[in-house]
């Protein structure tokens, strides 16, 4: 398969995904490149709030706004860490940009930041992240695993979490309904 760069793209799980960590997940490519990709899924909450999350690390959160909205499932890999997507980027200690507006940061600044009112204005907190070695993305891609469309930061911050998928579908001009559990090749 081509050499593809999907960071800033959706992976949308097409219905045969048999992954139960990915079955109708949407999924956010923050790096793409030979060594491999990383992404953190984007519509699946889990029953932690940031309330909850702050409380877990001992940081204040003076921000009532903000306390009861979820923290997500972002992948299998590492779940016991925080990773944050956020607009803007800001200049946080340790941050991944995937373009001049938008960035993972793991480092704990930002959340100290955002306890205090002064973190990014749009952001989503992840436990865990989805990651591929080098070629097993492309591999996947060619088993028609996944469908790929250039992502909106306003599907992941704008929308709810169950409405995600779908919109991304749209993206595509494709309905959910219309695809065939069966892969195949021409």
């Amino acid at each position: 398969m081509q050499s593809v760069n999907l960071t800033n793209h959706f992976l949308i799980a097409m219905p045969n995904m048999a992954d139960p960590y990915f079955q109708r997940s949407l999924t956010y490519i923050c790096e793409h490149n030979e060594n491999g990709a990383l992404g953190i899924v984007v519509n699946r909450p889990i029953e932690l709030t940031l309330e909850g999350l702050f409380e877990q690390i001992g940081l204040e959160l003076n921000r009532e706004d903000i306390a009861d909205t979820p923290v997500y499932f972002g992948g299998p890999v590492q779940m016991d860490r925080g990773f944050v997507l956020h607009n803007p980027l800001g200049n946080w200690q340790s941050t991944l940009a995937m373009n001049d507006s938008f960035g993972l940061t793991t480092s704990k600044d930002i959340l100290q930041a955002v306890g205090e009112g002064r973190g990014p204005n749009r952001l989503m907190i992840t436990l865990g992240y989805a990651g591929w070695d080098a070629g097993q993305l492309e591999q996947e891609l060619a088993q028609n695993a996944w469908l790929t469309v250039e992502a909106s930061q306003d599907i992941i911050f704008e929308m709810a979490p169950e409405d995600r998928y779908e919109a991304a579908m749209q993206r595509l001009g494709v309905a959910f309904g219309n695809l065939s559990d069966q892969a195949g090749h021409a």
